[in-house]
């Protein structure tokens, strides 16, 4: 009886750690980590496209944030797309080369 009484309480004390972990980290720690990741990417997209529009997975993977930027290339008349990614760890981003929109199409609203 006090065996599983221990048992118990030990899987009550883990649930109740992964419960307030998943609510720490839902709400407004994701809305900040969508504006960072957008922010470190429009600055890496400067001087290749011109006002990007760029579109964040709102989670990315379980280590890297994920973005897409689309908009007119600078000094061409072309619309290109970046794939950037944001190491969450370092919290710093690095952004792919351009894909013409003949390869990807992106539609943001």
């Amino acid at each position: 009886m006090l065996r599983s009484r221990k048992l118990l309480t030990a899987t009550a004390i883990v649930f109740s750690h992964l419960a307030s972990s998943a609510i720490a980290a839902s709400g407004d720690a994701w809305d900040e980590f969508a504006k960072d990741v957008a922010a470190k990417c429009a600055v890496l997209a400067e001087g290749r496209i011109e006002q990007p529009k760029v579109v964040v997975d709102p989670f990315g993977t379980e280590s890297y944030g994920v973005a897409i930027l689309t908009g007119k290339a600078v000094g061409a008349d072309a619309v290109v797309s970046s794939i950037c990614v944001y190491d969450k760890k370092s919290q710093t981003a690095e952004i792919g080369g351009e894909l013409p929109a003949d390869q990807v199409t992106i539609s943001i609203p």
